[in-house]
């Protein structure tokens, strides 16, 4: 399976609907069934899983989390509570949830980033002030350190 890459803004309508990126969209699987689950990511984003990407996650969580264990019970509480299943429409739209949309400070803009097996989405305001607060770190020195080098 390909991976999502590649970063890119778009508008959101006002009933919250907003176009995938055709790139973004030809590497759906067609087990997704044009389906994905929206939920809170982190920095304040939502991360949009195909369902079939989705389906393995769950699985994923179901494996390694133990719900007896009140951490492992708050994320999966945190994280299914905000998950919301959306479908796309005959005009390659999604409609992002209102309360997810306030939560991710997203209005009439979109910035849509493609990470691996999901996709992101940002507010233009917040996905700036990511960067801002990590302008300090050079790409190479995170690099080395997430890949293993240092």
């Amino acid at each position: 399976m390909a991976g999502f890459k590649g970063k890119y803004e778009h508008s959101v309508d006002d009933k919250g609907r907003v176009s995938l990126p055709s790139k973004i969209r030809k590497n759906l699987a067609p087990e997704a069934m044009d389906s994905f689950v929206v939920t809170r990511g982190y920095e304040s984003s939502l991360d949009l899983y195909p369902m079939d990407t989705w389906n393995q996650f769950e699985e994923q969580l179901r494996n390694q989390l133990n719900v007896h264990r009140e951490e492992d019970r708050l994320y999966i509480r945190t994280l299914m509570m905000w998950a919301q299943e959306v479908v796309l429409d005959k005009q390659s739209r999604i409609m992002i949830p209102s309360e997810l949309m306030e939560f991710a400070a997203i209005t009439t803009n979109i910035v849509i980033v493609g990470a691996l097996e999901k996709i992101e989405l940002w507010s233009p305001e917040h996905f700036r002030q990511y960067h801002e607060r990590n302008a300090e770190q050079s790409y190479e020195a995170v690099a080395a350190r997430v890949m293993g080098g240092v």
